[in-house]
């Protein structure tokens, strides 16, 4: 085998997975990523709320060990989302789960303003999931090469896309 085709060989195996996916967001979705990053953080924020807010049962052994007031559909979306990321690219996962720890934050100071007789967390995550999709519709739909699938891999993939940014502005290897 010649030298050239050794260094070919090698350079396609380099290429992992999570690259291939990050290219193809990229060429798909060129506007500014900022907007981007709005847009996905609210309809991720609202999605996660809205599953937060879904009635988790009151289990007895959850009671006896003082741990009902922790679980919830969401530490399952939240480890299905987390362990998915992890597959792709193990670094951002981290990020990801950074994120959602703050968003978590969030969504229980919502419950709490509730409590005080604020607005209803399942109204205020809707609607912010609400601007967070049509937004990202809205804005995707001006790519040149939009599809439904394109979008749906925003959706999916996205938060670690917007992460790798960040990573690669601060030169840190995922």
């Amino acid at each position: 085998m010649k030298k050239s085709q050794k260094k070919t060989t090698f350079a396609q195996e380099e290429i992992r997975k999570v690259d291939v996916y990050f290219q193809e967001l990229d060429n798909t979705f060129k506007g500014n990523k900022v907007v981007y990053a709005v847009f996905l953080t609210l309809a991720f924020f609202g999605v996660l709320g809205l599953i937060w807010m879904i009635p988790f049962p009151q289990l007895d052994f959850l009671k006896r060990m003082n741990a009902h007031t922790y679980l919830n559909w969401a530490s399952f979306y939240i480890a299905i989302v987390v362990y998915i990321y992890l597959k792709i690219a193990p670094t951002l996962s981290y990020a990801i789960l950074f994120t959602i720890g703050i968003m978590s934050f969030f969504i229980v100071q919502l419950e709490y303003l509730e409590k005080d007789g604020g607005p209803s967390v399942v109204l205020v995550t809707a609607i912010l999931a609400l601007v967070g999709l049509a937004g990202l519709g809205l804005y995707s739909r001006r790519e040149p090469t939009f599809s439904s699938s394109s979008f749906n891999r925003l959706l999916w993939i996205g938060p670690i896309w917007l992460w790798s940014k960040v990573f690669r502005f601060l030169k840190i290897k995922y």
